[in-house]
């Protein structure tokens, strides 16, 4: 037998891949959502509303489809069976999980409900770039409130969002429409009945694209089709909704209606052009004491606009729908100005909860997408998910001392992380490491705080000890003077930022010299 059939194989080392549409994040990403969620939870509060979890998990029945990506498998759900073979689905959204918890808990619920809640959903689609299948939203919710003061209040607490969120009025805009509007339209132009349901989404596809595509754009989509490069042949075509010359001249005489800045016109052209549609009339009558109630509080159109254009992809809306729009150019992460869009959205979905219920559970609500939101922020350099400082870091000098170096490390985490009553933080957190690897090589410790940031670092070797010292090393300080030295000799007398203190003023040392680096505005 040959020597190379004798050797055996080497197992295949296992490759390291990211599952296609769900993403890592960073330490950066992850610290600047919670600062803007934070400021997003400030304003729901501000509101009435309180928080609710509901798990990833759901019956498959439980959640409906009402999903309009119905070619992908599982109808844009990732599902599978339980060992009872019944039916689970990851969610996809925060309001169908919450209608299955209104209905569960009906009894025990004071209504209206006035509800928020994060987390993780999940959509079966085909991701791409800036689509990912696994992404945060954070809902709130109003259930039990039958009248469109709630939907005018949804649109009020989203405009007060954005400007929480550091984006001035005139940069973003708060867009409403009606389904009733739409639904009725539709039935206008010979769209009605369950046999032009695939017909309508569709239609209702093509109109949101107005914004991408333009008033031509959207015919093309109404009609034949429309090819992605513009022109026959050019890129992928995109079949459209078949509607004959007619049909199209009307919707688009509808979508024109939102051109003006004046609501009363925009509403009173609705009216008068499909006056035959009850469903039309009652819409735009609902979109009206939306306006007015805004208004009257102090929201004008530059803050919350009627938009009969707005369509909302989910199917299970029933009344308002509201989108949240950032205005002008971001830059994205390669420096481009680019048209950011829609942040956000939501609606009236009183038919939810009632499938549960067997009687009438009226609810509106909308969602922020949370990713997308933060990066626009970090974009504008509205949100930083840097960390002001590194931590404090407590050197290992003897091996045999480990306990004495943990002593202190946590020390100074109690000392500079005072809590109060209730238990929380009084302010900013120090962070305070202990090194973990060779403490041998000490010259590779103080590179390691120096790749951390680290603002300041404790020394104590055995002379220290035995004198009952401790070297606080000011980093900030150090790397200043060093950066005027030029003899090594020069910098080894300079002893650069470096402090023998009393053990017992290690704490009160530590705390002066972060007084003075953040008195100095230094970047550490």
């Amino acid at each position: 037998m040959s020597d190379k059939k004798q050797k055996q194989k080497k197992p295949q080392k296992l490759k390291a891949r990211l599952a296609r549409g769900f993403p890592d994040r960073s330490t950066s990403d992850i610290r600047a959502t919670d600062q803007m969620m934070a400021k997003i939870r400030t304003v729901y509060e501000r509101f009435g509303f309180e928080p609710v979890e509901t798990p990833f998990v759901e019956y498959t029945d439980a959640l409906g489809k009402f999903l309009p990506d119905s070619d992908r498998p599982n109808e844009g759900v990732f599902s599978f069976q339980d060992d009872d073979d019944q039916w689970l689905s990851l969610r996809y959204d925060l309001t169908a999980p919450l209608a299955r918890h209104v209905a569960e808990n009906f009894n025990d619920i004071q209504l209206p409900y006035r509800t928020y809640r994060a987390g993780w959903v999940f959509r079966n689609e085909k991701p791409g770039p800036g689509r990912f299948r696994q992404f945060m939203q954070f809902d709130a919710d109003i259930v039990g409130a039958p009248g469109v003061q709630s939907d005018a209040e949804m649109c009020m607490m989203m405009a007060d969002t954005m400007e929480a969120l550091g984006i001035p009025r005139g940069d973003y805009v708060i867009r409403v429409n009606n389904r009733k509007v739409l639904d009725g339209v539709m039935e206008a132009i010979g769209l009605g009945g369950e046999d032009n349901a695939g017909k309508r989404l569709t239609v209702l596809r093509a109109i949101d694209k107005l914004d991408k595509f333009g008033i031509e754009g959207v015919k093309l989509l109404l009609g034949a089709g429309r090819w992605d490069g513009g022109k026959e042949g050019e890129g992928d075509f995109a079949p459209g909704a078949g509607l004959d010359e007619g049909q199209v001249e009307r919707l688009l005489g509808f979508l024109i209606i939102a051109e003006g800045n004046d609501v009363e016109e925009t509403l009173a052209s609705a009216e008068s052009s499909f006056s035959d549609s009850a469903t039309v009339l009652s819409g735009v009558s609902e979109l009206r004491k939306i306006s007015e109630m805004a208004s009257t509080a102090g929201y004008g159109p530059d803050r919350i606009k009627i938009d009969p254009s707005v369509v909302r992809g989910l199917e299970y809306y029933t009344g308002p729908v509201y989108e949240a729009e950032l205005l002008g150019g971001i830059p994205n992460e390669k420096g481009q100005i680019v048209q950011f869009g829609s942040v956000g959205g939501g609606g009236r979905y009183d038919g939810l909860v009632s499938r549960f219920m067997g009687q009438p559970v009226p609810a509106t609500g909308f969602s922020i997408g949370v990713s997308r939101l933060m990066t626009a922020l970090k974009n504008l350099g509205k949100l930083s998910g840097d960390v002001a400082s590194g931590p404090i870091l407590v050197t290992i000098m003897d091996r045999d001392r480990i306990g004495d170096y943990a002593k202190m490390a946590q020390e100074l985490r109690t000392a500079l992380n005072p809590l109060g009553g209730d238990g929380q933080p009084l302010g900013p957190t120090v962070p305070v490491e202990l090194f973990q690897g060779n403490p041998k090589d000490f010259p590779k410790q103080l590179r390691y705080a120096d790749r951390r940031g680290s603002p300041i670092a404790i020394i104590q070797g055995g002379n220290e000890k035995e004198a009952g010292k401790v070297i606080v090393k000011d980093l900030i300080e150090g790397k200043r003077i060093a950066e005027t030295i030029t003899d090594n000799a020069e910098w080894r007398e300079a002893k650069a930022g470096e402090h023998l203190v009393d053990e017992s003023d290690l704490v009160i040392t530590v705390k002066r010299i972060l007084a003075e680096q953040e008195s100095d505005g230094q970047d550490v």
